[in-house]
C-alpha cells in the first residue's frame, strides 16, 4: 500500500488509476482485450464518495415483524404460550415472518415451538418473500395472494394460501403465487389453493406442499421433499430432480410431453401406503383450505387414482431399492444405509467402467 502510495484502505477503493495493463497475455483467449474503458476514471472531485460511507436506514421498525408481528407473538417468544391474531397486509409487506422467526430460533433453537404455537392469518396482497425461512411452531395463513419466493428457504414452519372468501372465481384455474415458491426450502408444509408462477418448488430439499397447477419448470433440481400437484403443469417440469417425490393428477393425459425425463421417471401410485399417504395429503390441503378441486379429488379418487402420475429420480429409486434390500437381509436402519451407499457406489463405478 505504502509502495502505492496509500495509508489506508479506503484511500484505494476505486483508484483504478494506479492499475497498470499488460498488453499481452500468453493465453490465446485474452490477446486483444483492452481493459481502458472500465478502468476509466472520470473527472471528479472529492465530494463524490467511491465506496458506502454513509450508513443506510433500511426501516426495519417500520416492518410488520418489528411493528405488530414480534410486540404481539411475545407470549410465545418469552413461555411458548399460544398466539393467534389476524392482521391486514400489503404488497409492500416483504418477507413476512422473517424477523420473528428468527426470533424464535434465537429462544427455541434449531426445534423452534410444537406445531401451531404461533398462528397468524393475514388478509391481503402479500409482498416477496411472504414466510421465508419460517421455523418449526409458526403457521401464517394468507386470505389473499402473494407476490414472489413465498415460503423461500421455509424450515419447518406451516403456510396456507387461498383467495379471499368472497371470491367467486375458480381458485385452480388462476395463479395465487407468483414465481419461485419454497426456493431452498428445507423442511415445513404448505397448502397453496389455486397456481403457482414458474419454478415451484426450485432446490426444495425437504418441503411437503401440494398446488393446484404450476407453470414452468416446476420441480426444478429439487433434492427432497414432496410436492403434490393438483392440476396442469408448465414445460420443463423435474428438469435435474435427483431427490424427492412428485405427484401431479394429468387429467388429460399431456404431463409426460411437459416433464423433462433425463433424471426422472414416471410411475403409476401402486403401493397402497403410498397412495394412502398422498390421498391424505390431499385431505389435509381440502380442509385447509376448503379447495373445491381437492374436495371433488377425493370424492372421484377411485376413478383419478390412475390419472395421478408419480415423478422419482432414477439415482433416487435406486437408493430406495437399495436400501429395501439390504432391510431385508436384517440390518439395522444405519446398517442398512451404509450397505446401500455401497452397493450404490459399487453400480455407479459399474456403469461408469461400461
Amino acid at each position: 500500500m505504502a509502495k502505492l502510495g496509500f495509508r489506508r484502505l479506503e484511500e484505494m477503493v476505486g483508484r483504478t488509476d494506479r492499475l497498470e495493463m499488460k498488453t499481452a497475455v500468453e493465453h490465446w483467449k485474452a490477446q486483444g482485450l483492452d481493459f481502458g474503458q472500465i478502468l476509466y476514471q472520470p473527472p471528479m472531485g472529492p465530494e463524490v464518495g467511491r465506496f458506502c460511507s454513509q450508513k443506510q436506514d433500511h426501516q426495519l421498525e417500520a416492518t410488520l415483524d418489528k411493528s405488530k408481528l414480534i410486540p404481539l407473538c411475545k407470549p410465545a417468544l418469552e413461555t411458548a404460550e399460544a398466539v393467534a391474531a389476524s392482521l391486514p397486509i400489503r404488497n409492500v409487506d416483504r418477507t413476512v415472518g422473517t424477523i420473528l422467526g428468527s426470533e424464535v430460533t434465537r429462544k427455541w433453537g434449531y426445534k423452534g415451538l410444537p406445531p401451531d404455537t404461533i398462528t397468524l392469518h393475514f388478509q391481503g396482497s402479500a409482498g416477496q418473500s411472504f414466510g421465508a425461512f419460517l421455523p418449526k411452531g409458526i403457521t401464517q395463513v394468507l386470505e389473499g395472494d402473494a407476490n414472489d419466493y413465498l415460503g423461500k428457504g421455509l424450515s419447518g414452519g406451516k403456510l396456507v394460501v387461498y383467495p379471499p372468501r368472497e371470491a367467486t372465481f375458480a381458485a385452480e384455474e388462476n395463479v395465487i403465487i407468483g414465481n419461485v415458491a419454497f426456493y431452498g426450502a428445507t423442511d415445513g408444509i404448505a397448502f397453496i389453493r389455486g397456481m403457482a408462477g414458474e419454478r415451484f418448488g426450485v432446490r426444495n430439499s425437504g418441503v411437503t406442499a401440494v398446488v393446484e397447477g404450476v407453470g414452468d419448470h416446476g420441480c426444478e433440481y429439487m433434492t427432497g421433499g414432496k410436492v403434490v400437484v393438483l392440476g396442469p403443469t408448465g414445460r420443463n417440469f423435474a428438469a435435474g430432480m435427483s431427490g424427492g417425490y412428485a405427484y401431479v393428477l394429468d387429467e388429460d393425459g399431456t404431463f409426460a410431453s411437459h416433464c423433462n425425463q433425463s433424471m426422472v421417471g414416471l410411475y403409476p401410485l401402486q403401493d397402497p401406503e403410498e397412495i394412502e399417504s398422498v390421498r391424505t395429503l390431499v385431505r389435509h390441503h381440502a380442509e385447509a383450505t376448503q379447495s373445491q378441486k381437492a374436495w371433488k379429488v377425493l370424492a372421484l379418487w377411485d376413478s383419478l387414482l390412475s390419472k395421478l402420475v408419480k415423478v422419482l429420480p432414477h439415482d433416487f429409486k435406486r437408493a430406495l431399492e437399495a436400501e429395501e434390500k439390504v432391510r431385508e437381509m436384517g440390518l439395522t436402519e444405519d446398517e442398512a444405509e451404509m450397505a446401500a451407499f455401497e452397493m450404490n457406489a459399487k453400480d455407479a463405478a459399474r456403469l461408469g467402467g461400461n
